[in-house]
């Protein structure tokens, strides 16, 4: 979906919306208002689990919403193929191929050097996969990758994941289900690419900037506080929190709370700041 959206004194009757089919059967679905013209960019991959979700449950939740309003930026919607039907490779080479696709035609979408990915849960470990492959392939130049609750390590083996067995919505037995949704019996192996889970990759020089988000209390928080830690390791501009007593999803169950709120005001303020202010 790409969403342009204009001061909130238009009306949201003025808003476009078309779907538009790519190569490797993804496509993205064009969303904009009458009068608009060149704007930053952000790519959405919005799956809440692996092989679950799905895009328009990411705009329900009102994830998208505040941050089109203050940046007035585009918004591409990616619907890639979901596991176990379609398995590793094909989340990760779907989410690239639009993105080169996006570059292809950036006279149409908006400013080709302001290129955002964003994601939530599985659907942020496909944007990390995607800017390590745009990285490695010298493909697409993305301004910076926005990861919310990333669900990027198939070992299992952090305290974060004991911690909080057992606990809803998301916890160890879920997260093992997911991983072998998409990797099958590989889950936990050497045999895993670091497209796939990108907590494995060992070299993250040359990535975008980042912002990373998740909550204190759920199965993701130790591997998303290790993968900034990695980021810093490398020289890579990244910014982290840690929301007190947030589980997963908390953003989305519960869209009015103050910590989600709070959390959606410092997302924003991260891309406006990082991406938008110098432009």
């Amino acid at each position: 979906m790409v969403r342009r959206t204009s001061p909130l004194r238009r009306s949201p009757s003025t808003e476009r919306c078309h779907d538009r089919g790519i190569r490797r059967s993804s496509y993205h679905r064009e969303h904009h208002r009458p009068g608009d013209s060149r704007s930053p960019r952000s790519r959405n991959l919005s799956r809440a689990r692996r092989g679950d979700g799905g895009r328009d449950s990411h705009d329900r939740a009102g994830r998208n919403a505040p941050l089109d309003r203050q940046t007035r930026r585009r918004l591409v919607t990616v619907e890639y193929r979901l596991a176990p039907e379609f398995p590793d490779p094909y989340p990760v080479e779907d989410s690239y191929a639009a993105l080169v696709w996006i570059a292809e035609h950036a006279a149409d979408l908006g400013d080709q050097d302001r290129i955002l990915i964003v994601g939530a849960s599985a659907g942020a470990g496909v944007a990390a996969g995607t800017a390590l492959l745009a990285r490695d392939r010298s493909g697409p130049r993305l301004t910076g990758q926005l990861l919310i609750g990333p669900m990027i390590d198939d070992r299992d083996r952090t305290v974060s994941t004991t911690q909080y067995e057992g606990m809803p919505p998301w916890d160890r037995n879920s997260n093992r289900m997911g991983w072998t949704a998409l990797l099958g019996d590989r889950r936990g192996t050497d045999d895993v690419s670091i497209y796939a889970a990108p907590s494995r990759a060992v070299d993250l020089s040359g990535l975008p900037p980042a912002f990373i988000d998740c909550g204190s209390a759920e199965v993701f928080r130790d591997e998303d506080v290790a993968y900034a830690s990695a980021l810093w390791a490398a020289g890579v501009q990244a910014e982290l929190h840690v929301w007190a007593g947030g589980i997963h999803g908390f953003d989305f169950m519960t869209p009015d709370a103050a910590i989600s709120r709070a959390a959606r005001a410092a997302r924003d303020g991260w891309v406006v700041a990082r991406h938008l202010s110098s432009r």
